[in-house]
């Protein structure tokens, strides 16, 4: 039987541009914690968030690819 939903791929390591800044002004984010919930460290204050897969998944504008 397939599956209903199709989740991202997160990956540690990856960076994120999310479609709404910061309050820091940055809208980068680079992925440090996988699992139902998906930990990100901004990259232009370092704060550390933690975001539900679902509202993550919404948020994302785009996968920077690294090099």
């Amino acid at each position: 039987m397939p599956a209903k939903f199709h989740l991202f791929p997160f990956a540690v390591g990856q960076t994120l541009t999310l479609k709404k800044q910061h309050p820091c002004g940055s809208s980068r984010w680079i992925v440090e914690r996988i699992g139902a919930d998906i930990g990100c460290k901004c990259l232009g204050c370092g704060h550390f968030h933690v975001w539900p897969r679902r509202l993550l998944e919404k948020a994302l504008k785009d996968v920077v690819e690294p090099g």
